[in-house]
């Protein structure tokens, strides 16, 4: 921001008139950062029962083959809860949705102070009737970040949509909160990230961005 006061010779400090400013193109490191030094918020991870594993084990992956202890990577989210339901993967349901019986720890959760959940079920790139379930469950609890797989990254693979989705309810809060103080910083003047990017709903998509272009009217 100082920067862009630099440029249209604004005093430091001083509002920038939005007469001034055209439109805003934003990109930024700020979730490059916050993903590399582990400053995401604090996950909830609500999967498929019998899964809760899926994304920690993933494709087994060794760097070292030869290593006698593996040192798995660290996980984003800090908390699971299974979900008992279950969708074949032609779409049909095997087994109906039981959110009341897991409400109780979703609940806790959030008394606990988790505010981002990642819902991950199985298939719901074909089937996503539960996700959609699930996550109206959490915006009435409250959660201010819902990310839902099969919104995020509709993908057959369990792990690569979990993955996906559980970085997008880590670092979208961070990014929102970013975005909102620029543009109260801003005031009037549009902004909107760099084209090809959606800064504002999927930070996967901006991990490794960084620049910011003024444009005068």
């Amino acid at each position: 921001i100082q920067g862009i006061r630099e440029l249209l010779g604004v005093q430091p400090g001083a509002p920038i008139p939005s007469a001034l400013i055209g439109d805003v193109k934003m990109g930024t490191t700020v979730a490059t950062n916050a993903l590399l030094e582990r400053k995401g918020d604090r996950v909830l991870l609500l999967i498929t029962k019998g899964f809760r594993d899926a994304l920690r084990i993933a494709y087994q992956a060794r760097p070292d083959i030869f290593a006698k202890q593996i040192i798995l990577p660290e996980q984003l989210y800090e908390r699971v809860v299974e979900i008992d339901e279950r969708v074949r993967a032609d779409g049909s349901v095997e087994r109906l949705l039981d959110i009341a019986a897991v409400r109780p720890a979703i609940e806790q959760a959030k008394a606990d102070g988790i505010d981002a959940v990642a819902i991950v079920l199985m298939h719901a790139w074909k089937h996503p009737e539960h996700e959609k379930a699930v996550a109206k469950v959490c915006r009435k609890l409250g959660f201010s970040q819902v990310s839902v797989s099969h919104e995020v990254s509709p993908l057959i693979k369990l792990v690569g949509r979990g993955d996906t989705t559980v970085v997008d309810a880590y670092l979208s809060p961070i990014l929102a909160r970013y975005v909102h103080r620029v543009a109260a910083e801003l005031g009037a003047a549009p902004i909107s990230p760099l084209e090809g990017e959606m800064a504002a709903h999927q930070p996967e998509g901006v991990i490794s961005e960084g620049t910011a272009r003024v444009s005068n009217p």
